[in-house]
């Protein structure tokens, strides 16, 4: 595997090794002793997801307050997604930025999204199943987002906003200056 840091070096591009031959495909998706050794720090995922969507589906951008907040690996099963995560660390110097990268089942790529981040995708396919591992389970007390679309963030997400899909939770929150409740 070989781990890159982006443009926010806390976020880490993780690519596998793919072995291949006329059956089919061989990688590992996960492997604890690299990924503690690349991030500085012991990992302990408790929880798996898995969400499956149609293009134009964007979900997010999500994040959880301590004491629940989150460090995710994610990754595409199937399709295509463009994933983003916007650093909301008050005290961090690419507090507001982001980082967005193109995951597929074609590249395997996965990534690291460090506690301190607001995480969400939009499916670029036809469809999109999407994995994401976290190491902390999933309160919805402490789940908190913000608008895909806020001018503070900038985010481009490659296609018009008006072909974007919304869940009404995410049409509803707030904007990111208006979201309070962000990481020291």
């Amino acid at each position: 595997m070989k781990f890159t840091c982006q443009s926010i070096p806390d976020v880490l591009l993780i690519e596998p090794n793919i072995y291949s031959d006329n059956r089919g495909y061989f990688l590992e998706t996960f492997r604890q002793d690299l990924l503690e050794s690349a991030i500085g720090q012991k990992v302990n995922f408790v929880q798996e997801n898995e969400s499956k969507s149609s293009k134009g589906v964007l979900r997010g951008l999500h994040y959880q307050i301590p004491p629940f907040s989150q460090a995710k690996l994610v990754s595409v099963i199937e399709g295509r997604v463009l994933d983003i995560a916007v650093d909301i660390r008050k005290s961090s110097l690419t507090f507001g930025q982001h980082v967005a990268i193109e995951l597929s089942d074609k590249n395997k790529n996965q990534i690291y999204i460090p506690h301190g981040f607001a995480h969400g995708f939009l499916v670029l396919s036809d469809t999109a199943t999407f994995s994401y591992k976290v190491d902390s389970y999933y309160a919805p007390a402490y789940d908190r987002g913000f608008a895909f679309n806020d001018d503070n963030i900038s985010i481009d997400w490659t296609i018009a906003h008006n072909l974007i899909q919304l869940s009404m939770k995410d049409k509803a929150l707030p904007s990111f200056s208006d979201s309070l409740q962000f990481f020291e």
